[in-house]
């Protein structure tokens, strides 16, 4: 499984998409949504695992960045961290 692919189940986005070109999306989504429609982004994230205590205090203390950028990235890191554990476990052991 491919990280666009996982982020597909949340948000329609093209399977062939740079990380870069995600990224970019996900924080234009994710500033739309804190704007216009809060509930769905707190389903995406409680969704997603995304840790809130740790978003929090990320969105607290980081500076020179908007709430979509910072969103996006532990959105993209907690996918990454999913992904990783899932292609870890569901290959067929070598042994």
């Amino acid at each position: 499984m491919s990280l666009a692919k996982m982020v597909g189940k949340d948000f329609e986005l093209p399977e062939e998409i740079s990380e870069a070109q995600l990224r970019s999306a996900l924080v234009r989504a994710f500033e739309y949504l804190v704007e216009d429609d809060f509930p769905k982004l707190v389903q995406i994230l409680y969704r997603a695992d995304v840790d809130q205590d740790k978003l929090k205090k990320l969105l607290e203390s980081t500076e020179n960045a908007s709430s979509g950028e910072i969103i996006a990235d532990a959105y993209l890191a907690r996918q990454k961290a999913k992904l990783e554990i899932w292609n870890k476990y569901s290959k067929p052991s070598s042994e």
